[in-house]
């Protein structure tokens, strides 16, 4: 309309004139228009490339390469570690998700002053902790159900979580992992006495207890669905907590229970009356979980697993899981980390 009206208003060669003009400002307005829209460069659209970047990689994850999506270590502080450190007095603590019930993970001793929370997963904590504030014992440990696990890093109540958490996947597009600090596998559960020999045709029209948001109901409910497990395997009951799974299994409210292999051999030195059957059926990594733009946490963390393994990491492993795993720490220990490229 408003070129109608500028085409009828002129007139004669000036007419013209004046028309070549505002279609010559037409045109360069066209040209100019994507660059209108293109931000100026600088951190803002470094960040852009970025995060377009990790969200590719992160659509194309595969399970079994999840553990090495993770960023290059570093000792830099950043936003993330400046608002642990600005915590005052007694708040000063890095607030950390673990376990409280996993025998040798994350447990109260009862025979410690104050029922003390101990194990292997607890350990690595103390070890952050010194990295980031100078002081092993920094810690404020917050109980988390395995299904709050993820909830809990994106409501901002921990600042982490080192729980018995598989990275996958399906999980890195919620938060972010460290790389994989430990190394294991999906197994059965089930009393000595039961004709379930491991995660095979056996476990037809058995009750299998998994833990609510854990990688071993994803495994089963997707090879039922796929005709890889019997179709009459029921896998309804889900618990908060993997414990209560060995509970449910010594009432004998199910059959068996799936869990990772770490945690049932932990169960099974709690009660003589049940073993693992059958091997490790998948392979998973264990990885420290964080805010997904918690950056320069997670690159202190990658840091401080640099070292762990190194100088920690054997020692852990032989204070806790030695007498439920075996002495033989290799098929436990996390292959040498791989950092996302250009990270």
């Amino acid at each position: 309309m408003y070129v109608n009206r500028a085409r009828t208003s002129l007139r004669g060669w000036g007419g013209v004139a004046a028309m070549a003009v505002l279609c010559a400002l037409a045109l360069a307005c066209v040209l100019l228009l994507p660059y209108t829209q293109r931000s100026p460069a600088g951190p803002d659209r470094a960040a852009q490339r970025a995060a377009t970047g990790v969200q590719v990689r992160a659509d194309a994850c595969q399970d079994a390469e999840a553990h090495q999506r993770t960023l290059a270590p570093s000792g830099a502080d950043g936003p993330t570690i400046d608002a642990i450190k600005a915590r005052t007095g007694a708040k000063r603590k890095l607030i950390v998700g673990v376990d409280q019930n996993s025998y040798r993970w994350g447990y109260r001793n009862p025979n410690t002053e104050g029922a003390r929370l101990e194990g292997f997963d607890i350990d690595l904590v103390h070890r952050i902790a010194e990295d980031i504030l100078g002081d092993p014992d920094a810690v404020q440990f917050k109980a988390i159900p395995t299904s709050q696990r993820i909830p809990a890093i994106e409501d901002g109540r921990v600042d982490m979580v080192v729980r018995t958490m598989t990275i996958t996947c399906d999980r890195l597009r919620q938060v972010a992992f460290s790389a994989p600090y430990f190394k294991t596998g999906q197994q059965v559960l089930a009393p000595k006495s039961s004709p379930v020999t491991g995660y095979n045709g056996t476990l037809a029209h058995k009750k299998v207890c998994t833990a609510a948001g854990s990688t071993a109901y994803a495994k089963l409910d997707a090879d039922r669905k796929a005709g890889r497990l019997p179709a009459s395997t029921d896998l309804s009951t889900t618990v908060a907590n993997q414990l209560d799974c060995l509970v449910r299994l010594q009432l004998g409210e199910v059959d068996a229970v799936v869990t990772d292999g770490a945690l049932a051999a932990s169960q099974a030195a709690q009660d003589p009356t049940v073993e693992l059957k059958g091997e490790a059926f998948t392979t998973e990594y264990y990885g420290v979980a964080m805010k997904k733009d918690a950056d320069d946490l997670v690159r202190r963390v990658n840091r401080v697993l640099v070292d762990y393994r190194a100088h920690g990491w054997q020692k852990s492993y032989d204070d806790w899981l030695s007498a439920t795993l075996g002495e033989d720490a290799a098929a436990s220990k996390p292959p040498a980390p791989q950092y996302l490229r250009g990270s």
